[in-house]
């Protein structure tokens, strides 16, 4: 690599056998026997499970100068791509599962289902001649392939349901399947995601997720009156907790009150970490793994609380939120609200003067 560049990848074959046919752009298999070798570890004849395959990707993002853009249109031309009219782009072009969406700003979107093979054998290696597709945490500023902690919470932000702080460890040898499994702070993906890959998460990489209901809550909040309070006990146990199973130096944590709060809570084994607290933590992989695992445990514990208690308790302080407290009062008694709410939130004043 040329010094004060940026890395790049070389495109081509690294090992065939009777099993797998492998290629270096971004780790892709394609099964043909029961032997191969790629990226330097070989896969048994033995071996009957199949290897991971990494989540689909639908979308992709990157920009291009006026010279490029001609090129692409040029190539989509020669292989038969549907042009068409967009409002703000130079043109929009479709075939085979692939939509492009070429913007007048440089900006191109590729969508459809053939994205990642559009973009693994032509725009990549074709057109813009470098390859991080499925390498991103190779290139990711900072990662370096860093073993670390990363911690999170969910349910600050709602009126039902428990709050929750999970903290994620990823090692050195398994940080690259977070990449593989399209993890991202958990308030860009649905619920219905966060939900399939909780498990998964938890499956693949240590993890300590402290769930604090809202009974528990509204007394810790009683005796601590301060949210940020709860906040750093909440994360300073599930440091202490991960530290227990492994030997991390690195903890990441979004920084949501005084860089002491979480430090001062800590215990002995905490105490010696090299803790970094940030605004935006999420845009750390290991920590929107944190987040959503604590999103999936949220969810799954609102879902309980809901049929436990036969109302629907929706997500966030919203007008509809409102209104299902005035049901939940009305169907189980206001001395049970404390059971399903965070009652400090003004939501509840706003729900019993509903009442009046």
């Amino acid at each position: 690599m040329e010094q004060n560049s940026r890395p790049r990848l070389v495109l081509g074959r690294l090992g065939q056998g009777e099993g797998w046919e492998c290629f270096s752009y971004g780790g892709k298999m394609r099964r043909l026997g029961d032997t191969s070798e790629a990226l330097g570890t070989t896969v048994p004849p033995n071996q009957k499970q199949a290897l991971y395959q990494p989540e689909p990707v639908n979308s992709y993002v990157c920009a291009l100068d006026k010279e490029k853009i001609a090129q692409l249109r040029a190539h989509l031309q020669e292989r038969g791509y549907v042009f068409k009219e967009v409002k703000f782009a130079y043109f929009g072009a479709s075939a085979n599962n692939v939509n492009i969406t070429c913007y007048t700003s440089g900006r191109l979107l590729i969508q459809g289902k053939g994205t990642a093979d559009f973009v693994r054998y032509y725009l990549e290696p074709e057109l813009l001649r470098e390859i991080r597709f499925g390498y991103e945490y190779l290139l990711q500023e900072g990662v370096s392939g860093e073993e670390r902690i990363g911690v999170d919470e969910s349910g600050k932000g709602d009126y039902f349901g428990p709050l929750v702080i999970a903290g994620v460890y990823a090692s050195k040898a398994n940080l690259k399947e977070l990449y593989d499994l399209r993890v991202t702070d958990s308030k860009r993906m649905s619920d219905q995601r966060a939900l399939k890959l909780t498990p998964i998460l938890c499956s693949k990489f240590n993890n300590s997720v402290v769930i604090i209901g809202p009974e528990k809550y509204n007394m810790l909040y009683d005796k601590m009156n301060n949210l940020n309070r709860i906040l750093a006990w909440g994360h300073a146990r599930v440091i202490e907790n991960l530290l227990a199973k492994v030997n991390c130096k690195r903890v990441i944590v979004d920084q949501f009150a005084d860089k002491s709060a979480v430090r001062n809570a800590l215990m002995k084994k905490g105490r010696r970490i090299e803790l970094e607290q940030r605004h935006r933590a999420e845009e750390d992989i290991v920590v929107a793994a944190a987040s959503v695992v604590a999103r999936g445990k949220f969810l799954a514990r609102l879902q309980r609380l809901s049929e436990q208690f036969k109302v629907e308790l929706p997500k966030g302080a919203s007008a509809k939120v409102i209104e299902a407290g005035r049901s939940f009062i009305e169907a189980r008694g206001i001395q049970q609200l404390t059971k399903v709410a965070k009652l400090h939130f003004s939501t509840t004043q706003k729900i019993l003067e509903m009442e009046k």
